[in-house]
This record gives C-alpha cells, structure tokens and sequence, in this order.
C-alpha cells in the first residue's frame, strides 16, 4: 500500500479541487449541479463505483482523468486513458488568445507535434477554424485515443492524424506549408523521472523521458523544423523545466520565453527567420 500523500499535478493543483472532481465525474454530475442535490443520497451501485475511484486514487496513484476516462483542456472535454499524456499544458493560454502577438493572420496550416491525445490541435481547430491541422504522433496507441477525439468533436474534415517520428511521415509537399508548429515533446530529464511522484508514473514513459537532459526530441525539432514552416510560420515548443540546459545547450540562441498568467513555464518561440539563421 502507498502510503505517500496523493500528488495532485494532472489537471488540479489541490486535493480537494480533485476530490471534488473525482466524485462529480464517477456520478456523472455537472460541476455546477444545484445546491438542492446536495441532500440526495447516493445509490448502493453509486457507493461501490465511489469506492473504487477513490481506492485507485489514493493507493494505487492513478490520476482522476484515467479513472474518469476524460480530462478537459482549453474548456474541451478530451478521451484519455494510459496510453496518453494527461492534458496539461499552459500551452492552452496561447490558444485561447489565438497566438497573439506571434500570430497576426489566420494560419493556414497548423502542426501538432508530438499530439497524444491531440488536445492542442482539436483546440487549434476550434480557435482556428478555417485552418487544416496536422496532429502527429509516434504512437499508434497514442493516435488510436486521439482519432476518438476528432470523432467527439466532429473535426475530421479539418484535422489529419499522423503515426510519424517527429516529421518522418509528412509528405515532402508540405515543405514550408506551417503558418504555426507547436509542441509539447517529451522533456523529462533523467533526474526528474527519477524523483517524480508515483502518479507520473501511471503515464507513458514515451511521453515523457527525453535523455539525460531532457532535450533528445527538442533538439531533433530545432534542427528540421525550419523547412516545414513557411517565410512568417513559428515555432512553440515546451520543454518544461529542461528550459535551462537548452538555454546553456545553446547559449547564442534566441529564444523568447512566453509568460503564463495561469502560472506555468518553460515555453520557447522561435520564427522560421530564426531557426535559419544557425546551425543546430
């Protein structure tokens, strides 16, 4: 039995909030039910259904959204279970303000790179929705979940899934066709997975060990993302608390760190400009 304090980080940031949650999703409540169901009493069925998401919460450290089989990014509900990444980005802010001030004009193509469960590019879709988004993944499981998604939100006309390693996949007639990449890569350095809680553990490890340093993929993206964006296309990329070995990894680089109001960090922007400008 785990007796270490459950480690909220997947959608939540205190265990009440996530509390909270667990029972209003397992009962298939609104969040904001009305106070007169407060008085209502729980069938025995609901008891035993309560009873098992809070045992596979507090001792086995499963995470609320693969208990629940969903978690919401961006205000959008998303199917996950363990063969994805919990939706948790602050990449999410960037969407909501459609990219602003990095993105003037409407994309005519966006990239998903490394999508799991496609969250970013289905929000991209409805952000942006005359543009075609690409999603790609590494992972046939990994597209599997996120090809449900496209399905819930009806968005199949506008977003294309790839299984590709990194860019692989793509078609060489989109060279210089991205307006606006983005990535949330695997960036967890070997320290981190290391010490991380138990319930990071429950997630992929595809989806998150990245080297030593965290950078394997990051440094695979710098170095060919530059053909696929067009002349004024940009590049968003999270590597979390890996930010400071890509900073000493290369220091003459220019990188703009965005900042978050909904607190997060470690999110770089380079234009197509200047990702040419040097050799990575």
């Amino acid at each position: 039995m785990n007796k270490e304090a459950a480690f909220c980080g997947h959608g939540f940031d205190n265990t009440w909030d996530e509390s909270v949650g667990l029972v209003l999703q397992v009962l298939d409540l609104p969040w904001d039910f009305d106070r007169e169901m407060w008085s209502c009493r729980v069938s025995k069925e609901e008891r035993a259904l309560l009873a098992c998401a809070i045992e596979r919460r507090v001792y086995e450290r499963v995470p609320t959204a693969y208990i629940t089989g969903k978690a919401f990014f961006c205000g959008l509900p998303f199917n996950v279970d363990e063969r994805v990444l919990v939706p948790r980005s602050p990449i999410s802010e960037l969407i909501e303000r459609g990219f602003a001030p990095w993105i003037v004009e409407t994309p005519r193509r966006v990239m998903d790179l490394c999508a799991g469960s496609a969250c970013i590019g289905i929000a991209c879709a409805y952000a942006f929705p005359e543009s075609q988004i690409d999603c790609l993944d590494i992972s046939s499981d990994a597209i599997e979940v996120a090809g449900t998604n496209v399905d819930k939100h009806a968005v199949g006309d506008q977003v294309t899934l790839y299984q590709s390693d990194i860019f692989d996949a793509l078609p060489q007639e989109l060279f210089g066709t991205y307006d606006l990449i983005v990535s949330n890569p695997p960036y967890v350095d070997q320290q981190d997975i290391d010490s991380m809680p138990a319930e990071y553990h429950k997630e992929p490890m595809l989806g998150l060990a990245s080297g030593e340093d965290g950078l394997d993929i990051t440094r695979r993206i710098l170095r060919q993302a530059a053909k696929w964006l067009s002349s004024t296309g940009v590049l968003i990329v999270e590597v979390g608390n890996s930010w400071e070995a890509l900073e000493e990894a290369y220091p003459d680089a220019s990188f703009t760190w965005l900042e978050f109001e909904r607190g997060g960090h470690g999110v770089f922007m380079l234009t197509a400009a200047e990702l040419q400008s040097r050799e990575w």
